[in-house]
């Protein structure tokens, strides 16, 4: 890899879109413009984001910038690792393998689902009353 090069990588999840530019670097991650312990307070959140980079064991080599916009938490955690597994296939196209056998790099097709009218949600129906 040479030092000018950039990798990108789009990643979403139910409403949540990761965009993803990896570097080579010395392992500053930023997202959203903040840094990664700011933005990954909780354990979960840390843990998802970083798996792809474990798995390849690319931790420390690259720099990591990302824009994450809608969802929630947990979305945009998912979405972001979706984004840096596609962005590592720019890296090196022999990690499709294993981010394939984790699941990364398949788009989880999972969304809310439209309230229909006539019920109270999606599926739920208003309460009934014979008498």
């Amino acid at each position: 890899m040479q030092e000018s090069q950039h990798f990108y990588g789009t990643g979403r999840r139910k409403s949540a879109v990761a965009r993803v530019w990896l570097k080579p670097g010395s392992g500053n991650f930023t997202i959203n413009r903040q840094p990664f312990d700011d933005y990954a307070s909780h354990g979960r959140i840390r843990e998802t984001i970083l798996s792809p980079l474990k798995l390849t064991g690319l931790t420390d080599g690259l720099d990591l910038f990302a824009t994450v916009q809608g969802g929630g938490s947990f979305s945009q955690a998912d979405a972001l690792r979706h984004g840096i597994a596609k962005a590592l296939l720019e890296v090196n196209d022999e990690f499709r393998l294993p981010l394939k056998k984790a699941g990364w790099l398949t788009r989880d097709p999972r969304v809310k689902e439209r309230k229909k009218w006539g019920h109270k949600r999606a599926r739920r129906g208003f309460q009934f009353s014979k008498r």
